[in-house]
């Protein structure tokens, strides 16, 4: 690989100092039409709570049938900037939205939201468009058929997004098992069940 191709790829990796993670529209009533995200959206939440990351919540029409936000994110992430947008369907036309993720001093953004072709598509374009490199975590993120999200992905790629899953956000922020690594394998072993029982067998192979 030629040089510049590999800093290139260096600077593409997301590490604990350049990234920062929004969770845009996680709302019950959105919930209800991608109910099998929960367990990966809950995940990522831990993913940016155990490693530290600047964390942004937003919703969109809360007192309407969107609902509010998922009660076990804000418990999660008790003191994230939260920004309950009054109606803007794409978050980045909301400037308080805007202004908490520049904020953050970040130029990597860890996005996921329901729903993925709306919630999440437009503001990864829009900030895009601003220079922000955007990391699409496509397994917490929803819509509702697999037709719309394949769409939707296939736009946000297009315009410049990385696609990325859960488990490989917190593994690129680990980097190293010597690492404290405990704290991955607690993310992993909550939210993994075959993991789990991969560290039920080894604990019990290791005590025979």
């Amino acid at each position: 690989m030629p040089n510049d191709a590999k800093s290139q790829a260096g600077a593409n990796r997301l590490s604990k100092e350049n990234a920062a993670v929004l969770l845009v529209d996680h709302q019950t009533g959105l919930l209800q039409m991608v109910a099998e995200y929960k367990n990966n959206v809950l995940a990522l939440a831990d993913v940016a709570l155990k490693f530290k990351l600047p964390t942004i919540l937003t919703t969109s029409a809360e007192t309407g049938p969107n609902g509010p936000i998922l009660p076990e994110i804000r418990a999660k992430l008790p003191n994230a900037p939260f920004i309950p947008r009054p109606g803007e369907v794409n978050a980045w036309d909301n400037k308080d939205f805007v202004k908490a993720v520049k904020d953050t001093g970040r130029k990597k953004l860890i996005i996921a939201g329901i729903v993925t072709d709306v919630c999440v598509g437009f503001p990864t374009i829009s900030a895009l468009a601003e220079g922000f490199d955007v990391y699409v975590v496509v397994d917490a993120s929803g819509t509702l058929n697999k037709d719309i999200r394949e769409a939707a992905l296939n736009r946000v790629q297009t315009a410049g997004a990385v696609l990325i899953s859960w488990v490989s956000v917190a593994a690129e922020l680990q980097r190293d098992w010597r690492d404290h690594g405990e704290i991955l394998a607690e993310i992993y072993n909550e939210h993994v069940p075959e993991y789990g029982n991969l560290v039920t067998s080894h604990t019990a192979a290791s005590k025979g």
